[in-house]
């Protein structure tokens, strides 16, 4: 408990004010690191330091505001020792040959899929919509991985400024740096973000919608697909140019055949109903936990595919399948159960945003 001039201020006091913004705070420090684990971690040191200054706190601005503030600096003390988290096809270099060996790479800190519903990553009911907007398609895969090109600062801004729309002044004042310095920082973050996100443009600015009806449809002939195992109804759900990436593995690859001659060569399954696979949403985008037959025939968590769809085209224009080394859990933090035999009786994937 902490007081003021009109009294103590208790702990309740303070949840009362603070708890409605934590999935803000959350999605934010996201944002900010590209990884879900860091941001829960940094959400927490977050609401600490905002305990502990609540005395202090004089209204001056609102309670999302402040938080925002102590926020993003918590993130950017963070990302001072930290690298930047990746995705295959954000390292550089040509789309890989998808007949040679996979390889591995555990020391790269990777961009990390974000658990949430649309209505769970927005703001709070009295936001700005336009804020509501901007907040829900600033949490997509594509834009959260280019995001990770920017410096931590030139990241920061860019959020503050075009994600939640800050004056550049209240940028300045959180920051520490002259209102010149933040448009200037914030030139340079939006012109290297153009160059490094064609696949978030795309996704921000494509003219055509899929209706539900339709997204149900598409996703429905998707995961037939997998659990037939029939690859070349997989590959022809693809794009021209679409893109599979699968970290920790360090190969990107291009276009439907591409994509179905890595299956082919790497899945592990080999006839129908060896793949499983369960929706959930991840960055507010389609998702869908695979589970493989092994051999003591249960099948277990394998991969977690997060689907980018081009409306235009009804196809699956990026799919990043998450592997690591703790797949149980991480399923287990999109709400899908550890065996698919756990599941509610499996109906079709509701409509996503």
């Amino acid at each position: 408990m902490t007081t003021t001039a009109d009294g103590p201020i208790s702990d309740s006091d303070f949840l009362a004010a603070a708890e409605p913004y934590r999935r803000e705070i959350v999605a934010h420090c996201y944002r900010m690191t590209g990884s879900h684990h860091d941001a829960e971690d940094l959400t927490q040191e977050t609401f600490l330091r905002a305990w502990k200054a609540y005395d202090k706190f004089d209204h001056r601005a609102s309670v999302r505001t402040w938080l925002h503030k102590i926020a993003t600096n918590t993130c950017l003390t963070a990302l001072q020792s930290s690298q930047r988290r990746p995705l295959p096809s954000g390292l550089g270099g040509d789309a890989f040959d998808p007949t040679d060996d996979l390889l591995q790479n555990h020391e790269v800190p990777w961009l990390e899929p974000f658990a949430g519903t649309v209505d769970e990553i927005a703001p709070a009911p009295d936001a700005d919509p336009a804020y509501v907007v901007g907040a829900r398609e600033s949490i997509r895969l594509a834009f959260i991985a280019a995001l990770q090109h920017l410096p931590e600062r030139q990241r920061a801004v860019l959020i503050l400024r075009d994600v939640l729309q800050w004056r550049a002044a209240e940028v300045a004042e959180t920051i520490g740096v002259t209102t010149a310095t933040v448009n200037s920082l914030l030139q340079r973050a939006r012109a290297q973000l153009e160059r490094a996100r064609p696949q978030a443009d795309a996704a921000r600015s494509d003219p055509s919608v899929l209706d539900d009806d339709a997204k149900r449809e598409l996703l429905a002939r998707y995961v037939s697909a997998f659990e037939r195992y029939d690859v070349d109804a997989i590959a022809a759900m693809f794009t021209d140019k679409a893109i599979w990436e699968m970290p920790p593995f360090t190969g990107w690859y291009q276009g439907p055949d591409a994509i179905g001659t890595l299956i082919k060569r790497n899945c592990p399954a080999e006839k129908a109903n060896d793949q499983i696979m369960l929706p959930t949403v991840a960055n507010g985008q389609p998702a869908f936990g695979l589970y493989m037959r092994e051999p003591d025939g249960v099948h277990r968590p394998f991969q977690l595919q997060v689907l980018d769809i081009d409306p235009a085209a009804r196809k699956v224009r990026h799919t990043v399948a998450f592997f690591s080394r703790t797949m149980e859990e991480d399923f287990a933090r999109f709400g899908l159960p550890a065996t698919p035999y756990d599941a509610p009786a499996r109906t079709t994937p509701a409509p996503w945003h």
